[in-house]
């Protein structure tokens, strides 16, 4: 096959996972690579601003009943949506099942997924990522909004629910346990 690249320099015929996981195996590179039906988006790592906010939220979480039964909730893992679909949330919560499963070779996607939105992503970045969750069967997304110090909570592409100041934020059902107040995360 002869792959021609765009002015990204990115191969434009990649169509599944596969080709383009074999395609990145090849090629020397930093950072990572969301892959969506054919386009190579590359995701920049968390910046140093962000930091606190996953150390904040890796704290809350070490704290929960799921933690203790092998829960782990990763910083920039993937999240596989279907064969065509690879996403890499700013942080990821998998299951102790998940992992035995990816131990095995399979690949997953994450039922909660957590986003700081940067300043080069457009709402309609934000809203075909949320599809791509929802679609993979993710339960929860969270999009962390910095500079508004609010976070919206999606339970499906079309509804959320906007927390900000004094709001108490819970990933309930999925994580009961999982909870804090707004304002203690930008603090």
């Amino acid at each position: 096959m002869i792959i021609t690249t765009a002015t990204s320099g990115f191969p434009t015929f990649l169509r599944t996972i596969e080709e383009f996981e074999a395609w990145e195996k090849q090629q020397p590179h930093e950072g990572s690579y969301e892959f969506v039906r054919g386009r190579i988006i590359p995701k920049p790592s968390m910046k140093q601003e962000e930091f606190y906010i996953a150390d904040f939220l890796t704290r809350k979480f070490i704290r929960t009943k799921a933690f203790e039964a092998g829960h782990t909730l990763m910083a920039e893992g993937d999240s596989y949506i279907d064969n065509v679909r690879k996403r890499i949330p700013d942080l990821t919560y998998t299951t102790a099942q998940q992992h035995k499963a990816i131990r095995c070779g399979e690949r997953i996607n994450t039922f909660f997924a957590i986003e700081i939105l940067s300043e080069s992503e457009s709402y309609d970045d934000v809203l075909e990522k949320l599809q791509d969750y929802f679609d993979g069967g993710t339960k929860l997304v969270w999009y962390i909004i910095p500079k508004r110090r609010k976070i919206f909570a999606y339970t499906s592409p079309d509804e959320s629910k906007a927390y900000k100041e004094q709001d108490v934020i819970s990933a309930s059902p999925l994580l009961p346990d999982f909870s804090f107040t707004v304002s203690d995360l930008f603090a």
